[in-house]
């Protein structure tokens, strides 16, 4: 085989520079003939740079025109940031999705719940079970992590092996499923591993991340001395979370009441695959009402202060059924993710006022990283020994401490990438050989747009300063006929002077169209834009700002 036809490539499409949208396409063989899978295809979600926009999804057109060779996509596990864009892209892909059980399951009821979701072909992989697509050999290794059945990915092939690390951490006592194979994964390593593709979420922090065991055991105590209700918000996906405060729950003799749909999307796909076996039943949100205060305990979605969420609704007043009391007591099982502070702290505030008792990590242990600090990861590197590193899930900082830090453990080659980087893995030195087109794409109600979308930019300029609407009419003389209408949104109703704005918006209308000629006036597209220019001008030099400006002249 020559070298062209035995190359092994890897583009990042998503998570190398940021974290969240995973994305990852592996090629194997020459240009033009190569054949790809895409590992994972999630989202993230959008911050003030997108008003009115909630998720961000990849932009995958470099695999889109490569459709036709693109024999799978495989999913690590069930997390959002791996499969939140799937619903959504999967048409423009059309290939197999192969999972474990419980991500298909997953990805199965959540498609019942969203009217006009594609049915896409998932394909159930057992771990430890290595199947074939292409020339690619792949096989999932079972890794600890805040979901049931999260998984490293080893992809074989002629020109040498990948591991691909997914999202992990190496919990002894995980609470609730397998521990992280350490066997499997120094095994592969005695095989011998050409790369190794890895979190690097943590990597700033040293020692190791605290198990999941030790979470449980915080709950616990914090559900059996509460004096009255106890309520728990945790990422609704956190099985292990679910089942720590299911078991708390029991030994406190409390019932454990599920409110939001994510949560019992979860719970009921997690007792399918008997994950919650031996616990007693839960309850709907309909039974908390008549519940003892002292003998409950609600399961929340909301921990990211989501608007529309279990605990924001209830911060507000605005849930059917569920309300707190002074007294009550709610636990926030989770970390805060970046960009979602000021809404966390907003209900927090809120419920604090309301006489809440309020729980953090700031105080005590309930939460945990799913993701591997550096004592970990050093671990990773010398059970797997790969020749190759490429730190992959995070942020600029991240991967370069990922590189600094595998560069200190003796790895023979790193290589620092970032998303659209098309990697060549082997023959030869790994080096990043070309360009891949990536970007965002945005959901924007029910329509999926480019980042670079017109109407994106236009709503960040109006969040920034505001719109004003002009209308009039102008008769054949070129004079204005009747009342000029204006509409502002967004702007000051003053000057710093206390002069009224938009009398100067009219000063500045009627003084530009008595200033053009007779000739002018009558033709409208040139009287909108000169009126457009004039009132700009005059609201940024009274305001400091220049705010959109639509004028619509009919002529009469």
């Amino acid at each position: 085989m020559n070298d062209a036809a035995s190359a092994l490539v890897f583009v990042p499409l998503g998570g190398l520079g940021e974290i969240g949208m995973n994305a990852a396409a592996y090629g194997f063989g020459p240009p033009g003939k190569r054949q790809w899978l895409l590992v994972d295809c999630g989202l993230t979600f959008a911050g003030e740079e997108a008003p009115g926009i909630d998720l961000v999804y990849p932009n995958l057109a470099f695999l889109e025109k490569e459709r036709k060779n693109l024999l799978g996509i495989i999913i690590t596990h069930a997390h959002e940031d791996h499969i939140g864009a799937l619903a959504a892209l999967w048409p423009r892909l059309g290939a197999k999705v192969h999972a474990t059980r419980f991500a298909v399951e997953l990805m199965g009821a959540r498609r019942l719940g969203e009217p006009g979701a594609p049915a896409i072909p998932l394909v159930t992989v057992a771990p430890g079970h290595p199947f074939d697509l292409g020339p690619f050999n792949l096989e999932f290794i079972p890794v600890a992590h805040s979901i049931p059945e999260s998984m490293a990915l080893a992809i074989r092939t002629k020109a040498g092996a990948v591991l691909h690390s997914g999202d992990w951490k190496i919990d002894p006592t995980p609470f609730h499923g397998p521990a992280t194979d350490e066997a499997r994964l120094r095994a592969l390593g005695d095989e011998g591993v050409l790369a190794l593709i890895c979190d690097s979420t943590n990597i700033v922090r040293d020692g190791s991340s605290p198990s999941e065991a030790e979470v449980a055991k915080t709950l616990r105590y914090l559900v059996a001395e509460a004096p009255q209700r106890v309520a728990v918000t945790i990422f609704a996906s956190n099985v292990a979370r679910i089942r720590a405060v299911a078991e708390a729950a029991r030994e406190a003799r409390r019932d454990v009441v599920v409110v939001g749909r994510a949560m019992q999307r979860v719970v009921d796909v997690a007792s399918e695959c008997g994950y919650l076996d031996g616990l007693p039943p839960f309850h709907s949100p309909e039974a908390y009402a008549h519940l003892p205060r002292e003998r409950v305990v609600a399961l929340l979605t909301g921990s990211q202060g989501e608007p529309r969420a279990a605990l924001a609704r209830i911060a507000t007043d605005d849930h059917p059924v569920i309300t707190f009391s002074p007294g009550d007591r709610v636990i926030f099982s989770s970390r805060t993710i970046p960009g979602n502070e000021r809404p966390v702290s907003r209900i927090i505030n809120t419920l604090i006022r309301q006489g809440v008792e309020i729980i953090t990590d700031r105080t005590h242990l309930v939460h945990v990283s799913g993701h591997p600090r550096r004592d970990e990861v050093r671990r990773m590197y010398e059970w797997v020994r790969p020749k190759i590193a490429i730190p992959a899930h995070g942020e600029a900082l991240h991967l370069s401490e990922h590189s600094s830090f595998a560069k200190a453990l003796g790895v023979e080659q790193v290589l620092t990438a970032y998303d659209g980087d098309l990697v060549q893995l082997a023959p030869g030195a790994a080096e990043i050989v070309g360009k891949a087109e990536v970007g965002r794409l945005y959901q924007d109600g029910s329509v999926l747009i480019d980042a670079q979308d017109d109407s994106v930019r236009e709503r960040r300029k109006l969040s920034f300063a505001g719109i004003v609407s002009i209308a009039f009419a102008v008769d054949a003389r070129g004079e204005i006929a009747g009342e000029v209408e204006i509409e502002a949104s967004g702007l000051p109703q003053s000057t710093r002077e206390g002069n009224s704005l938009l009398d100067l918006v009219l000063d500045a209308v009627l003084r530009t169209v008595h200033g053009l000629p007779r000739p002018r006036r009558r033709d409208a597209d040139f009287v909108e834009s000169a009126v457009g220019r004039s009132v700009r001008s005059v609201v940024n030099g009274a305001w400091g700002k220049k705010p959109r400006v639509h004028v619509l002249v009919v002529s009469v």
